[in-house]
């Protein structure tokens, strides 16, 4: 059994303010007893459009805003999951990357968002290189296997299932999900639906208002909301069971009688 937390909040342009709102709501996850924290897709810098202040902002990985969270996760020893905005060689772009800090600090998984959001309005792509498609990086948690998607990659199916391929028996979702009609509606849909399909746990971290619809949630192999948020800045715990998992499959073998896998189409 390990538990579990989702963490949202209103990432803005000051990056030390960031830090300072994510460390606490690491605290507060794991003086709840989380040992994996969750926070949201650009928690390091978020703007009320994407431009160029977010090639400005972006660090390294070993940069500070990184360093930083792992010093959360080994002041807490904790794992900490969070989207940054990765700067590039490449000028005038970045990378919308995710970070797994394992509890002595160091970098265990990373993964760069690979479905860029050219949708509702939005050009991701403009600013943003999109990740390779090679095999995923998973890490563990007290012998529960964690992959990591962005945001948009909820809407395709095939993402999660190549982290299942993988071995993940759950997956932690960052996510800056932009508001507008029927949004909220299609994020606790796709969450819901990604852990049923796939009979794992899913950890999905939203920002809250203005930059995204709140609603992070943890939802079990069978679609139970274990435990959610509403619009504003907080955390949510709940336990990730490997005896509920195997129970589940056992019940749902969807994973054994499935007839296709995943390919990439380049």
């Amino acid at each position: 059994m390990v538990r579990v937390a989702v963490a949202q909040f209103p990432a803005g342009e000051d990056k030390d303010a960031n830090l300072a709102a994510a460390g606490a709501l690491v605290a507060e996850a794991a003086g709840r007893g989380a040992r994996l924290v969750v926070l949201p897709e650009f928690a390091m810098f978020a703007a009320s459009r994407l431009d160029e202040r977010y090639v400005a902002a972006a660090e390294p990985l070993d940069g500070p805003f990184v360093r930083g969270l792992g010093e959360l996760a080994a002041r807490h020893g904790a794992h900490v999951v969070a989207g940054v905005a990765e700067s590039l060689d490449e000028p005038g772009r970045i990378a919308n990357t995710l970070v797994a800090l394992d509890p002595s600090g160091a970098l265990a998984a990373r993964y760069g968002k690979v479905h860029l959001y050219d949708a509702f309005g939005y050009k991701e792509s403009d600013l943003v290189r999109p990740g390779d498609l090679g095999p995923p990086q998973t890490f563990d948690v007290e012998g529960v296997t964690f992959g990591m998607q962005t945001c948009y990659d909820v809407r395709f199916p095939e993402m999660t299932r190549l982290l299942v391929d993988a071995g993940a028996d759950a997956v932690a979702l960052p996510a800056q999900w932009v508001p507008g009609p029927l949004k909220e509606d299609h994020w606790r849909t796709l969450v819901r639906a990604r852990a049923i399909e796939n009979t794992i746990y899913v950890a999905a971290a939203d920002q809250c208002a203005p930059a995204g619809a709140g609603n992070s949630m943890i939802i079990d192999p069978m679609g139970v909301v274990v435990a959610s948020l509403g619009e504003g800045t907080g955390t949510a715990a709940g336990e990730i069971s490997p005896g509920r998992l195997a129970e589940v499959r056992e019940k749902n073998p969807a994973l054994r009688l499935r007839r296709f896998g995943v390919t990439p189409l380049s």
